[in-house]
């Protein structure tokens, strides 16, 4: 007899649980699996840093030093982490030293440093 069909009453109340949440433990290494799924995805869109010829870089740095001259807000291109990305902000110095380019975006909410090695276009505006 299915003991569905089988009246509340005459069911024995003292049956254990059984192994409850137990049974799904082999399940929670998935959630880690799918962040390395996630993560070769993304690992296979990432590109290599392009390589600047002498001419670009000297083009880059004399449009730098007028933007800074003149004190305009500039687009730079530059890459980070397998990825082109644009900003627009206006230079406040330039750190030869450390070689890192210094602006504000947003009138000044937010500080941007940028290396010197990552900047692969800039744009006066």
């Amino acid at each position: 007899m299915d003991y569905r069909d089988m009246p509340r009453e005459s069911l024995n109340s003292n049956i254990p649980e059984g192994r409850g949440m137990i049974k799904w433990a082999p399940f929670a290494t998935m959630p880690e699996q799918f962040e390395n799924v996630r993560k070769l995805q993304e690992d296979q869109v990432k590109i290599e840093r392009p390589e600047l010829s002498d001419d670009r870089l000297d083009e880059i740095d004399r449009t730098l030093k007028k933007a800074l001259a003149l004190k305009r807000q500039v687009r730079i291109e530059y890459y980070y982490d397998g990825h082109r990305f644009s900003v627009v902000l206006k230079i406040i110095s330039v750190d030869i030293w450390s070689m890192i380019v210094v602006g504000q975006q947003n009138d000044g909410e937010e500080m941007v440093f940028i290396s010197f090695i990552d900047v692969l276009n800039i744009i006066m505006l």
